[in-house]
């Protein structure tokens, strides 16, 4: 099976370099020179990665095919995927967006909503639930609150801290700010770091 490793963003320099939003948990093993990806949303199919660096909180890659600024622009919102079989992740605890959306989210062993989303921030990953009652939650994807993921079981537990579900109801101004109404566009997201 095939799952989306980054989406290309703005260019970055005029070497071809470019920004990338990473969905993946391991950028430094996904962007070793030498490493390919299909590509969707751009006129070239395959891109072999030359180079990566980190600029801050962002990561910056150059590619093979990707001489200039010119071509870097052409691949604006394009995305990378690998064959996740033949990813090698070792890692139990390492799971991928579509592994988990989905997921019946149970407190105690009683559903209390389903997973919609992984949000990848940059000190921690975020699973996106929805509650019984509509709202959103955003949970901590660390194995003290979210201890069991079973795919096959078709749920995922988790122990929330006191108020946890509270936190991201309307009035509560604590939902974490995923920079939608920033100036800054999708293509400025922080990579986040590997639950576990």
């Amino acid at each position: 099976m095939e799952v989306l490793v980054a989406r290309i963003g703005k260019p970055h320099g005029i070497r071809g370099e470019v920004t990338v939003q990473l969905f993946t948990d391991a950028p430094e093993d996904r962007f070793e020179p030498g490493g390919t990806f299909r590509v969707e949303g751009a006129s070239v199919s395959e891109l072999t990665v030359v180079k990566a660096r980190w600029n801050k909180d962002i990561l910056i890659v150059g590619f093979e095919q990707v001489p200039d600024r010119n071509q870097a622009e052409t691949l604006r919102g394009a995305q990378l995927f690998i064959d996740a079989d033949d990813a090698g992740d070792d890692d139990d605890d390492a799971w991928y967006e579509h592994e988990l959306v989905g997921l019946d989210a149970r407190v105690d062993g009683v559903s209390v909503g389903r997973v919609t989303g992984l949000r990848t921030m940059a000190v921690q990953d975020l699973l996106v639930v929805e509650l019984a009652d509509g709202h959103e939650a955003f949970v901590p994807f660390v194995g003290a609150i979210v201890p069991d993921v079973d795919p096959e079981g078709g749920f995922v537990t988790i122990v929330p801290p006191a108020g946890l579900f509270d936190l991201n109801t309307p009035g509560s101004n604590q939902a974490p700010d995923d920079g939608d109404d920033a100036a800054s566009g999708p293509d400025d997201v922080a990579p986040g770091e590997a639950r576990g």
